[in-house]
């Protein structure tokens, strides 16, 4: 399979899989979603940055102390059908790059990045991104088996929480935090993050 260099080359209508992507060797940074070409937005905005690095900054020491690595976008996440046993590059069609992840499963790690659902997924929204990861990236992460989704509003000052209910396999919304909470994860209740640190002015 030839090395596609410019995004001109592919058709943006067509269906591709991870192993197509593994020959894309152009500037550009997209995602896959249910082989579905999609562009990612130019280079985040301040307010953007500025949360996600805060968001980082007070995750790294707690989950450097546990099983279970952060890890923050660029680092592909390849996700399938659960229900599915795990298949082939050419048989994977859905490829993200979450804002932050956490991932306790380690043998999903390798080093091309995740094989399978993070257990948590955090998207930091900005204008661009703010339809693509409150529906479509939802949709995928609920699919997947993310048990843990959270949206970030930076503009808003405020964090959207969702849990998965794996019984049913949907998403349940927890609730919506704001500046003035303490929030700690479902996932991992001994972290507590204090909302005024993240989104200072």
């Amino acid at each position: 399979m030839a090395n596609i260099t410019d995004l001109s080359q592919l058709d943006l209508g067509g269906t591709y899989s991870y192993a197509d992507y593994l020959t894309w060797r152009f500037e550009e940074t997209v995602e896959l979603f249910h082989g579905k070409v999609s562009l990612m937005s130019p280079a985040p905005n301040l307010a953007h940055q500025r949360v996600s690095i805060r968001l980082s900054g007070i995750l790294y020491p707690f989950f450097k102390q546990q099983k279970c690595p952060l890890f923050a976008a660029p680092f592909d996440v390849r996700l399938y059908d659960r229900r599915k046993s795990i298949v082939a590059n050419r048989e994977i069609f859905t490829v993200v790059q979450p804002d932050l992840c956490v991932i306790c499963d380690t043998d999903k790690l390798d080093s091309k990045g995740c094989l399978g659902a993070p257990d948590w997924v955090i998207e930091v929204l900005s204008a661009n991104t703010a339809r693509k990861d409150a529906q479509t990236k939802f949709q995928i992460y609920q699919e997947a088996g993310v048990k843990e989704y959270w949206l970030v509003h930076p503009y808003e000052a405020t964090i959207v929480q969702f849990l998965l209910d794996e019984m049913e396999e949907r998403y349940q919304f927890i609730k919506i935090l704001t500046a003035e909470d303490q929030v700690s994860p479902q996932l991992f209740p001994d972290l507590s993050i204090d909302l005024q640190e993240v989104f200072a002015q």
